[in-house]
């Protein structure tokens, strides 16, 4: 089940904290839970994309991206994360979560976030998001980054993305969409 009431706390926490701009960082903290654990008694990897939501959500709130969001009619939504994991999590380990907006191409925007525990960083997600619009109840398309860029105060130009997240951009635009499935393959 999702945190909600996790959730509640850090945009209630978020409320009370000084606006950011576009590209400033977010830092939030987090404690690992017995019901965060998986089989293996560290932090579930499906917990860890969680747990990044409630650092992306606040940082929405402070930069004024919620709000814009709103006044406009859109949404947003996760088109796609490529996550890296490098140290266990364990039971009530405490966790700084990082999370900044990094730029945005075309089509999406990134967000960079990173895990730390005892000075350590435990994983560092990338997250492609997409602006949708929307009208009368229905998906319009993906609304251009540059478009919600001038809508929050910005250029509609973003600064260069780091080379790591160009070459993910284009090793993601090789990747065959619809993917072969068993049906595809002719298993049954």
């Amino acid at each position: 089940m999702y945190p909600f009431l996790r959730m509640f706390k850090e945009m209630a926490r978020a409320s009370r904290m000084p606006p950011l701009g576009l590209f400033d960082t977010h830092v939030s903290h987090h404690l690992c839970w017995p019901w965060d654990l998986d089989p293996w008694v560290e932090l579930n990897n499906g917990r860890t994309l969680t747990l990044y939501d409630l650092g992306r959500l606040p940082l929405g709130a402070r930069t004024g991206l919620h709000r814009v969001l709103k006044a406009k009619g859109w949404g947003m939504t996760v088109a796609g994360s490529s996550v890296r994991y490098r140290r266990r999590v364990t039971m009530f380990a405490r966790i700084t979560t990082y999370s900044r907006c990094l730029g945005w191409d075309e089509r999406f925007l990134y967000t960079e976030q990173s895990m730390w525990t005892g000075g350590e960083c435990a994983s560092q997600v990338l997250i492609r998001s997409a602006v949708v619009g929307s009208a009368m109840g229905a998906r319009t398309g993906i609304v251009p980054p540059s478009e919600l860029a001038v809508a929050l105060g910005a250029a509609p130009e973003s600064p260069e993305l780091p080379d790591w997240v160009k070459a993910w951009i284009a090793a993601e635009a090789t990747r065959p969409w619809p993917p072969e499935g068993p049906g595809r393959l002719g298993a049954s």
